[in-house]
């Protein structure tokens, strides 16, 4: 005897080193729960059961009323852990809540004289019921409410209220409402649904971890088949079992009064048989034919449908709600995503967006921007509350726009060139060498200027004494100088925006190597400022032209200098290698551009540092060399918040 207690000791041992989870029920009726002999059952509590084995836990069913578990669940103390209740679409309790379990709905139920309820205005000065504590309750807690409104214990009580005419409507969950119905045979049902639901699983919100465990399992469950089965086995294929308890009482009743009707129909079948025989053979060519037309009918829906998925735009169809009633478009997820904004940088908010559209009856249509792509986006109001949203990608036609853009400048560039270098480049050429024999005349003539001054004391040159004569001279050499030197560079600038590039030259070049060289010939500049360089382990190489490379990172870092304060600037050069590309990145803290200063800012001849001496080509022929290695530039800057440039190329193959 001892032996056989300890072996049930042992085997009870796992039981008991469970955790335990108390859920908490209240219907008495199915499918959802009920107690059947004493035995509960129903679809939530088998669902919790097959959350408990996996998530190896013990789940442990009490049951109280609906009020009672609405207290409870919101008491961290209490003795109950979830409970199952229907929450609102896109409205979630102020409780820990699970994946939606079922979908359901709510509507109005009036008796059967009574007009139909379209909508919410017309429950306009009507007495209302509505079920304490339900999703109704909850979905209208935070709206204006212009019915006079009865709250109930149950959904039954308010069907009672309603007989009694002590209510004008009721709004009841249709699960609920399809049970009481036929024990209220004066009641209908009044309106298409007014709320959408679903049945969840809740906690308070201090059991968050057991609420993750429920979901996992849940998800589990859904992945594996098993929820489809549960489903299948409680609620049918669509529609709601029957109250179990509801047919048992009346069971016996029924089966006397089918047997009275089995034995007329007898008698009956005997009358009419005949006749169904002569019209049998019209029945069966009338189902032949209503076949045919289904399967045309078919057909068409099917041809309409491909028709609809074939469209090149993403169509999407929603509601002021931004609920999705109808869509082909497997990029939708664009519009709720940080990165989609506007074409100039605004941001893009699809809730205002389609407001907008709807209170002014206008259609929207913007060029938007994700990431390293182009899209085009049109918003058209189809009815006062619903919009039709179509997005197509827009990246090629974008690219080979300002590729003719491009062409265009270029071309015209190119014919100015031209006729300019030749023009300026000789003249300039002659002032340089002129200076040059200026500054050497000036040396050789100071000496002789110094003896003559002193044979003549008061001799002036250009009403000055001669030494400061001779200096402002030099430096007018200087200052020639310099000046025609400058207007060389641009000219060069010029042709070099302009020249064809020939990639058969370009051999493996490493961008790690590219700003160490930079940041050595741009020492002198960047002294004033906290320079910070991250470049990656791995050597980014990329095919191109090392020169012309440096020219680029030069040609930004400058621009950074310029941007920023002396002594606070900051600039941060990285390298990183991500995928098949390679990255250079600049960032900067100065003072940033707006938006429409950054939709110029690779134009020719476009600068904001006219005044000090910017000729507005350093960007324009970064660009161009960026395009000449294939590679993209990426520029992100607001006004006060600095300027990001990301430079992407791909990676050299080994």
């Amino acid at each position: 005897m001892k032996l056989i207690f300890f072996v049930l000791f042992l085997f009870t041992l796992p039981v008991l080193a469970q955790d335990s989870i108390v859920f908490g029920v209240h219907s008495n009726t199915a499918p959802l729960e009920w107690r059947n002999n004493g035995v509960d059952q129903g679809f939530n509590v088998e669902l919790m059961d097959r959350i408990g084995q996996l998530t190896n836990t013990r789940i442990i069913v009490r049951r109280k009323s609906f009020q009672q578990l609405l207290t409870d669940v919101h008491n961290p103390n209490s003795d109950i852990d979830v409970i199952a209740v229907v929450s609102p679409v896109n409205m979630d309790r102020k409780l820990a809540q699970s994946d939606p379990i079922y979908a359901t709905h709510a509507k109005a139920y009036t008796l059967q004289d009574e007009a139909l309820i379209n909508n919410w205005a017309d429950l306009v000065g009507k007495r209302v019921a509505i079920k304490k504590g339900a999703f109704v309750d909850v979905f209208i807690s935070d709206k204006l409410q212009k019915f006079e409104r009865v709250d109930v214990d149950l959904y039954e009580t308010g069907f009672q209220l309603l007989i009694k005419n002590q209510v004008d409507v009721v709004i009841a969950e249709s699960f609920v409402a399809r049970r009481l119905m036929p024990m209220y045979p004066s009641v209908r049902s009044s309106s298409d649904a007014l709320i959408y639901g679903a049945f969840n699983f809740v906690a308070n919100g201090s059991k968050s971890e057991l609420m993750y465990q429920i979901n996992e399992a849940l998800r589990q469950l859904k992945l594996s088949g098993e929820y489809d089965q549960l489903v299948n086995k409680w609620f049918g294929t669509g529609r709601e079992k029957v109250d179990l308890t509801f047919t048992e009482k009346r069971l016996f009743a029924l089966a006397i009064v089918v047997a009275i009707i089995s034995a007329a129909g007898l008698i009956y079948t005997g009358f009419i048989s005949a006749s169904l025989r002569r019209h049998a053979k019209a029945l069966d060519a009338e189902l032949i034919q209503r076949k045919l037309i289904e399967a045309e009918i078919s057909e068409l829906s099917q041809q309409f449908q491909s028709v609809l998925d074939g469209i090149p735009n993403g169509v999407t169809i929603v509601n002021q709600a931004l609920q999705h009633l109808w869509s082909n478009d497997n990029n939708i997820y664009l519009l709720d995503s940080d990165e989609f904004y506007y074409i100039d940088n605004d941001a893009f908010v699809l809730k205002t967006a389609v407001m907008d559209v709807l209170l002014n009856q206008k259609s929207l249509i913007a060029d938007m921007r994700y990431q390293q792509q182009f899209w085009q986006l049109q918003i058209h109001p189809i009815a006062q509350d619903q919009v039709v949203m179509l997005l197509e990608e827009s990246t090629e036609q974008h690219r080979l726009r300002q590729a003719n853009e491009e062409s265009s400048r270029l071309a015209s560039l190119g014919e100015l060139s031209a006729g300019i270098a030749h023009e300026i480049n000789n003249p300039t050429g002659l002032i340089v060498h002129a200076v040059s024999l200026f500054s050497a005349a000036m040396k050789d003539l100071a000496p002789a200027a110094i003896h003559y001054q002193k044979q003549n004391p008061f001799w002036l040159i250009a009403g000055l004494p001669p030494n400061n004569a001779i200096e402002e001279l030099q430096y007018s050499c200087n200052s020639i100088e310099e000046g025609a030197k400058r207007i060389s560079r641009i000219v060069n600038d010029l042709k070099r925006y302009a020249m064809p590039y020939i990639a058969d030259e370009y051999t493996q070049v490493c961008l790690n190597d590219v700003v160490q060289v930079a940041l050595r010939l741009t020492a002198n500049q960047t002294k004033f400022y906290q320079v910070i360089t991250q470049l990656t382990e791995q050597r980014p190489c990329i095919n191109g032209d090392a020169q012309q490379l440096q020219q680029v990172l030069i040609n930004l870092i400058q621009n950074a200098c310029n941007a920023c304060p002396e002594q606070q600037g900051i600039i941060e050069i990285e390298t990183r290698i991500q995928n098949t590309t390679a990255i250079l990145s600049i960032c900067d803290n100065g003072c940033g551009m707006d938006s429409a200063t950054l939709k110029r800012i690779t134009e020719p001849f476009f600068t904001t540092r006219r005044h000090e001496g910017g000729s507005g080509l350093g960007l324009s022929v970064c660009s161009k060399i960026i395009k000449e290695h294939q590679g993209e530039m990426q520029i992100l800057s607001s006004v006060g918040n600095g300027t990001r440039i990301h430079l992407t190329f791909a990676l050299a193959k080994e």
